[in-house]
């Protein structure tokens, strides 16, 4: 599905499937319909076949510019319900090995992808598929060696743990990128930050600066990870479902207890617009890339730059290098090291000969 287009589907159990691609207007549309169910799996809404909810579809997908392409009961055709079957049992055994969320939803992406681009169930997949589709990948969506690493991740634990076949331990792994960090200045930084004038984007944004955060981990935080009397923030079961703990800055604590009066969340720290469920990971990226845009900062950052940012920062201060590494939760030293080569703390001190 393009970013840009509504996929609404009639099926034979008198519901409308229906793909949305993430916009505000389009979820409040589809969550303002009585009784519609989210399949996770599918990334499908499902809504009962009446005409004022399918209306309500069609005038927010108008308003918003969306196209919109209505299709007859594709879900039962018995390719596509393999694969469903085959994805949601992917879920299931990943859930009980206790892998991540962002893990499990990339997995189902890429086998997803790859189900529906070659056309075949999953018992039908070989080895010149899975090479198609990456070589695809890389060459239209210009997709980066990590993100390869994950797509051969996901097919080798899909077709070689879950149907045990050989051929997958053939794909290699492409050579790493040795690419360093972008890093923003402190100035580009509190720019970005006065630039938030709603109090919870402003409060997620320096939370994540202030504290080295990873996207998700700040999302998914909830009220008792702060614990304001030791000044400290702890972070459940984060990437490699390691707990650890982080600093809480002063000058946040004073815009948290701000946020808190203002919002009174129950559970989550940044709820969504749902209150049992946390914020969307892609709300807060909105936010974030409309503020780079009233900063006037014309480079690639992104979020997780902020994260760059702060570990740079501490460097910078004269901060031991073993003491960030626990701060962002680095297993091994040598992660943190890439920050000594975009640190200009020490570099600045330096005179070219021209100077001399």
């Amino acid at each position: 599905m393009s970013n840009d287009k509504v996929n609404i589907t009639s099926c034979k159990s008198g519901l409308l499937a229906v793909k949305i691609p993430y916009n505000e207007d389009l979820l409040k549309a589809v969550r303002g319909i009585p009784g519609r169910k989210w399949d996770h799996i599918s990334k499908t809404w499902f809504i009962s076949d009446r005409k004022e909810h399918l209306d309500a579809i069609l005038e927010s997908a108008l308003k918003t510019g969306a196209d919109v392409h209505m299709g007859s009961d594709e879900y039962a055709s018995s390719t596509l319900l393999k694969n469903e079957r085959f994805l949601i049992n992917l879920a299931k055994i990943m859930t009980v090995r206790r892998y991540s969320r962002n893990t499990i939803n990339s997995y189902i992406h890429y086998n997803s992808e790859l189900l529906k681009k070659s056309g075949k169930t999953p018992e039908e997949i070989k080895q010149e598929d899975i090479t198609e589709f990456i070589f695809n990948k890389i060459g239209e969506d210009e997709i980066s060696t990590s993100t390869v690493q994950i797509i051969i991740n996901a097919v080798k634990f899909s077709y070689g743990e879950m149907l045990g076949k050989d051929f997958i331990y053939e794909i290699k792994s492409p050579k790493k990128d040795k690419k360093l960090p972008v890093v923003m200045s402190k100035n580009e930084v509190l720019r970005i930050i006065d630039n938030i004038s709603n109090v919870k984007h402003k409060t997620i944004i320096m939370l994540i600066y202030s504290a080295g955060l990873r996207l998700n981990e700040a999302v998914t935080m909830k009220i008792k990870d702060i614990d304001l009397e030791r000044g400290m923030i702890n972070i459940r079961s984060a990437k490699g479902r390691k707990d650890r703990t982080t600093i809480l800055s002063e000058k946040f604590k004073s815009l948290l207890e701000e946020y808190l009066l203002q919002y009174r969340p129950d559970d989550w720290l940044f709820e969504g617009q749902e209150r049992r469920y946390p914020i969307h990971s892609r709300s807060v990226q909105h936010v974030f890339e409309r503020a780079v845009v009233k900063a006037g900062i014309t480079r690639r950052v992104s979020v997780h730059t902020l994260r760059h940012s702060f570990a740079t920062h501490l460097l910078e201060q004269g901060v031991d290098v073993r003491y960030i590494q626990e701060l962002l939760g680095h297993s091994s030293p040598n992660t943190t090291m890439i920050y000594t080569h975009v640190s200009t703390g020490k570099i600045k001190n330096i005179k070219s000969p021209l100077d001399l």
